[in-house]
């Protein structure tokens, strides 16, 4: 069983800290973690299982509020050091959504299931009061709206919330 990140899930909207769970196991227990957009990153470890091929769950708060992060799509990565040569191996990648990029004070995201007559601005206008800030909406749902005038009865999108 390779490395398997259970939490975030890919596209899921993330805050700080970020929340990262699943199951591993590294050379002599011990595992690394990366959460970067590109241009900065963090970056720590943990141990998980014992050692010699036991794989153990794993749950770990990333503190990243100083980062100088520019996206708002970010990558969670979990991998082992090779004992060889250093390299990084069994890499575990999962792309985000970081809602602080996107509402100041993001604290979390309401469920807004389309229908009939709906659009981003009055998705926007119901939830902030102001209908111009509907790109909040398709940023947070980058795999869903690709076309800011084109959303469709049945989604279900995530409206970031700031405090």
């Amino acid at each position: 069983m390779p490395n398997e990140i259970q939490q975030p899930k890919p596209f899921d909207l993330v805050g700080d800290p970020v929340l990262i769970a699943g199951v591993g196991q590294g050379f002599e227990a011990t595992l690394n973690w990366r959460v970067h957009d590109g241009h900065d990153e963090r970056t720590g470890f943990f141990t998980v299982g014992g050692g010699t091929g036991e794989h153990g769950q794993f749950q770990i708060q990333v503190q990243i509020g100083n980062a100088a992060f520019q996206l708002d799509r970010l990558f969670v990565e979990v991998f082992e050091e090779s004992a060889q040569d250093g390299s990084e191996i069994n890499k575990v990648i999962v792309p985000v959504i970081y809602g602080p990029r996107i509402v100041p004070g993001y604290i979390g995201f309401r469920i807004h299931r389309v229908i009939a007559g709906d659009t981003l601005s009055k998705i926007a206008r119901e939830n902030y009061g102001d209908s111009s800030l509907f790109t909040r909406i398709a940023r947070a749902n980058p795999q869903l709206v690709t076309d800011p005038d084109r959303i469709f009865v049945g989604q279900e999108l995530k409206v970031p919330i700031g405090a």
